[in-house]
Parts: C-alpha cells; structure tokens; sequence
C-alpha cells in the first residue's frame, strides 16, 4: 500500500513521537530521508490522506494516527533487542529456585514495569486441568479447622472452616473421609458439581448432623475453581505521560484500573504477543495494550503492559516475549 519511502517516513514520524511526544514537521525530518521540505511534505500529504498521520491542530507538524501506529506495528516495526542488564535482572528471577512459578512471572512483570514506565498486569490462575489430588483438615479450634486442596499440579488453595459445636468430632472426620474418597482425582472446576450431586447424597445417608457439616464443607470447597488472580505494577507511571496531564483523563483511568472487571477483560487466549491499540483494548482510547497467554505446569494466565498510544511497541513487545519463553522453560 505505501511506496519505501512512505514507509520510511511513517517509521521517522512514529519514532520520532514515541521520543519527543511532539508534532513532526517535514524539516525535521527531511535531512534524515535526504529529501527536500517539499518533497516530504507531499509525502505526509499522502500518508494523512492514507489516515496513517494527523494534525493536531491547522499549524501544526503531524503526530501518527491509531491507523498509523497499526501499521507500523504490523509492518515496519521490529522487535528490539534486549539489552545485557535487562537480560540477566529478569533471568536472575527465573532461575531462583526458591520462587514458584507464579512469583516468578509477578516480580519480572514488576520489573518490566520499571524498565518501561509502563503498567504492567499479571492476570493468573490454575487451570481447569488441575486434579485435586489431596485434602487436609487441620484443627484449629473447638469448631474451627482449615481446609487445604492439594491438586496434582502443586498448586495449594485452603480455607476456614466453621463447624456447629453440637457436632460430634467422630461425625467430622466421617463426613472428611467421605469427600476425600470422593473429590481426589476430580478437576478443580467440577467439584461443586461433584459436591453436590455425589458427596451431598452419601453425607446425608451416613452423617447425623449432615446439613451442618456439608454446608460448612461445600462452602469452603465449591470455589476451589479456577479464578483470575490480578496483580498490577505501576498502576500510577502512565500519569507521568504527558498525554495524561489532564486531571480528567487521570482520573477516568484511575477508576478503570481499579474496576477488576475491566482489568479481568484483558485475559488473552491466544498464543504470541498480541498489541492493541487506541479504541481496539477496550478500555481507554488513549492507551494501548500488549499482552500474551502464558501456561506452564497447570498455571495459565495473562501478562500485559498498559502504556500511552505512544508506547516503545519494540521494546514492550521484546520483554513480553523474553518472559513468555522463560515462563515456558523447565
């Protein structure tokens, strides 16, 4: 669609602004295309008429269109490399051996945040084929004990649990045995409906107290499902963004990170590093998203970057793949 030098100057112009968060105006960059004034300004006619460039206002040089930046991003840009030291402070964390997976990926994406001033989101969870493999019940009180699932990935979840005190301790190890017996093996997103239409019946024909007992249990073992954990990091550096410098626009995307709705819609199927931008994220016109999926020993999740339409796609999109492959490492 666009001739090389087109191209050439839409990459001068969207770097350029990505740098200076100022309009570009053909003498800046005539030098750098070893074109004349006129000759780029014809140019950037043309590319503003292609939608890829516009103007703030009638005077003005040319800032890149959300059209713009999506096709420089799917057709000029190239990843950038990583350099030495981002390299090795995010190795360091995945070779830490006394980190779990999921401590792992939150502290390189607090990491990445740093690096890029950017917000960075980590949306986790275990996935659904994550088999319960074990059940624990600890004692901590007279009616009190907390519940621990043990699933076949390692993953760990407990609860409290609270039981009548008119209930005998031979009726709760009874009522334990039978949902172990019956739980152990059975995906974590179907246990409540396990819970419900298998150990509720055998709990009822053998258990005295058994409405009391089998509340207390289910409800501390029905949401042992698969959930989104969000954890965010710099949720305030994009206010150090010029574009943001509005008090209105700060505090509509303040109220937007902070709606765990929102935030959760930025979960991502798909494999590869994925870049929205403007109107396409779905949250706020004036940012742009990059996020991937990630899966690795029955964890599975999202990580993301949040950042001005502006945002170094190259560099953003480096660090998202260097902690995808490590995420996928053994």
């Amino acid at each position: 669609m666009l001739t090389g030098r087109q191209e050439k100057l839409l990459k001068l112009i969207v770097e350029n602004y990505i740098k200076t968060v100022k309009p570009v105006s053909s003498k800046a960059i005539s030098s750098k295309l070893k074109c004349s004034s006129a000759t780029i300004r014809n140019e950037m006619a043309a590319l503003e008429n292609f939608g890829f460039i516009e103007k703030t206002h009638i005077s003005s040089g040319r800032i890149p269109s959300d059209l713009g930046y999506r096709y420089y991003v799917d057709n000029i840009m190239v990843p950038r490399e990583l350099n030495g030291e981002d390299m090795l402070k995010l190795k360091q964390i995945f070779s830490n051996n006394a980190l779990v997976l999921s401590d792992a990926i939150n502290k390189s994406m607090e990491i990445v945040s740093e690096l890029t001033n950017y917000t960075a989101i980590v949306l986790g969870s275990s996935s659904s084929d994550n088999k319960i493999a074990k059940i624990e019940v600890v004692p901590i009180a007279d009616n009190k004990m907390i519940a621990i699932v043990i699933t076949d990935k390692g993953h760990v979840e407990n609860r409290n649990v609270s039981i009548p005190l008119n209930v005998s301790k031979a009726e709760v190890k009874q009522t334990i045995d039978i949902i172990s017996k019956l739980i152990v093996g059975v995906p974590l997103n179907e246990v409540a409906s396990v819970l419900e239409f298998e150990v509720k019946p055998v709990i009822d024909k053998y258990v005295k107290e058994h409405e009391a007992l089998y509340n207390a249990f289910y409800s501390a073992f029905s949401d042992f499902a698969p959930k989104p954990n969000i954890k965010m990091s710099g949720t305030t550096n994009l206010l150090m963004s010029p574009e943001f410098d509005d008090v209105g626009k700060i505090r509509n995307l303040l109220n937007k990170f902070d709606d765990k709705d929102i935030i959760r819609n930025i979960k991502e199927d798909s494999d590869g590093v994925k870049i929205y931008i403007g109107s396409e994220n779905n949250i706020d016109d004036d940012i742009s998203v990059i996020k991937t999926y990630f899966y690795k020993d029955g964890e599975e999740g999202t990580i993301a970057l949040i950042g001005p339409k502006r945002m170094e796609y190259d560099k953003a999109e480096a660090l998202l793949n260097f902690i995808k492959e490590n995420i996928g490492k053994e």
